[in-house]
């Protein structure tokens, strides 16, 4: 990590929301490897990859790499709620909205690892919780339709320190 860390969290948010907005919130489809979809975004010395398994309900992560070397993680997980798990249909209708909402809100200015805090279009809301900084962090995001709960994701991350 670069000797100016406040200038380096800066960085890395910014490319964070860059990558986040440009991959799969962006309609990446990225490639298939060993049952995951891996999908990746580079600019300069950063590089991302989003790693996940699963559809109707999903485990990832999130790396993002400086100069080569892992820096910030994030893991993720959930899905759509029990009722909806055979619903192909609404599921990607869902799925089409969480797009929409992780694209949503100012990803770069401050620290929004997943969506903003709240985002509704139509019969769809979506809202996320989220504890702590891009240092260390949890959370949570819903998504719901018509006033009930369809979807759920739990996430938490922060700063790689390696040993050197």
């Amino acid at each position: 990590m670069p000797s100016d860390t406040q200038e380096f969290l800066r960085e890395l948010n910014l490319f964070l929301g860059e990558a986040s907005k440009s991959t799969y919130a962006g309609g990446m489809t990225g490639i298939s490897e060993n049952g995951y979809k891996v999908l990746a975004y580079k600019k300069g010395d950063w590089s991302y990859q989003d790693r996940y398994t699963g559809w109707f309900r999903s485990w990832g992560t999130e790396t993002i790499f400086y100069k080569g070397k892992q820096v910030w993680v994030q893991n993720y997980g959930g899905g759509m709620e029990e009722k909806y798990t055979k619903d192909t249909k609404f599921a990607q209708e869902t799925f089409e909205f969480l797009k929409k909402a992780l694209k949503s809100g100012e990803k770069t200015g401050q620290f929004q690892p997943r969506g903003q805090k709240f985002f509704k279009e139509g019969d769809w809301e979506y809202h996320s919780y989220l504890n702590g900084n891009i240092s260390r962090f949890t959370g949570s995001e819903e998504i719901g339709h018509k006033g009930e709960r369809a979807f759920f994701h739990d996430f938490i991350g922060g700063l790689v320190i390696p040993k050197e």
